[in-house]
């Protein structure tokens, strides 16, 4: 270097990369997500740092890179492991998102399930050595059906530290938020699954009237079984879509049809947990956002956006997730809602300054 190379340069290098000259901690909370469409894996921050800086939407010249992502969702599938793909802050708490390696198109397959819930399993383990006190499960990583939302986990670990949080809760009061006080009746679609479950359970001990869609009289029954005897005759049970024609409160976990839409009367408010949300058929009636969060001002470092929302824009699960440790509750969240926590976990968010998006 002709000189010009401080002696010290080379001892500051190695104390740095060994963690001596700033100590590398682990993070206080990590929050696991999954690759969407094919195209995604280039909104990865180290893919493209630009392309993350911004809400997911791929451009037309980036169908060119298509060829290159269908090689990459195979190496995940056969040799791919949980990694990191971001690290940021929360006032003094320290948060990484992870990434399981596999798109939204693999948890579909059962073939496929053994291999998810296998590195979701290891993650949780080596986030629970490593010190870890909160881990967050994102959209499908906590599938019903994939692991009872990270019961299966907790089941599997019972010593486990670190707090397995599927951050349902949060999204479940979020939703519930939406829908206004002066409200007596509401149709319920997916009302089996673990939010459909929670938010009807809400509503009937509000005295609403609860239509629930669903083709299982078991499960219907089932859910019936956890209400309160003086609230159960507020849970109606529903084959059929056009239940819904008197109903103007639509609260939406599935697809739907556009002869489904067009069912529901004039004026209708589609209030959605159904990911992807639902396509705006009609111009008559209102269609929510799907549950999400800003950010109180403390964070910091979020380089990329959660896919199609803003910067310091979160998805409700993960807010949970965050809320949960801030509050440093030492419950699992894992399985079936709570509903008797549903307030508790919307106070705690607001008291931290967490912003429901509108």
């Amino acid at each position: 270097m002709y000189g010009t190379l401080d002696p010290k340069s080379w001892d500051l290098f190695n104390k740095a990369a060994s963690g001596k000259a700033v100590p590398h901690g682990p993070p206080e909370t990590v929050f696991l997500a999954h690759g969407t469409e094919l195209l995604s894996v280039f909104h990865l921050p180290f893919m493209s740092r630009g392309f993350a800086a911004r809400p997911f939407e791929p451009s037309r010249w980036m169908y060119i890179l298509w060829p290159l992502a269908l090689p990459l969702l195979l190496l995940a599938r056969f040799f791919g492991r949980v990694f990191v793909a971001d690290k940021h802050r929360l006032g003094t708490m320290k948060i990484e998102t992870w990434v399981t390696p596999a798109w939204a198109i693999d948890f579909f397959f059962k073939s496929q399930w053994g291999r998810i819930n296998g590195v979701i399993d290891k993650a949780i383990t080596d986030a629970d050595k490593a010190g870890v006190k909160v881990f967050g499960l994102g959209a499908l990583n906590k599938n019903e059906a994939l692991n009872g939302g990270g019961a299966l986990f907790v089941k599997n670990h019972p010593d486990l530290s670190v707090r397995v949080v599927h951050g349902n809760t949060l999204t479940a009061a979020a939703i519930l938020k939406t829908i206004p006080a002066v409200v007596r009746k509401a149709f319920v679609l997916g009302a089996t699954s673990k939010l459909g479950r929670g938010i009807s359970l809400y509503l009937a001990k509000r005295g609403v009237t609860v239509v629930m869609l669903t083709q299982s009289k078991e499960r219907y029954e089932g859910i019936r079984a956890d209400c309160p005897a003086e609230f159960r005759a507020n849970l109606v049970h529903s084959t059929d879509i056009a239940d819904g024609k008197g109903v103007s409160c639509w609260v939406v976990g599935r697809f739907l049809t556009r002869e489904e839409q067009m069912t529901a009367p004039k004026g209708t408010t589609f209030h959605q947990f159904v990911v992807p949300p639902l396509d705006e058929l009609r111009a008559d009636c209102v269609y929510t956002k799907l549950p999400a969060f800003t950010l109180p001002e403390t964070a910091a470092g979020f380089k990329s956006c959660e896919m199609t929302m803003q910067r310091r824009d979160v998805h409700a699960c993960h807010a949970g997730a965050l809320v949960h440790a801030l509050e440093k509750w030492q419950h699992h969240e894992v399985g079936a809602i709570d509903d008797n926590r549903i307030d508790a976990c919307w106070d705690a968010a607001l008291k931290h300054g967490f912003k429901m998006v509108c």
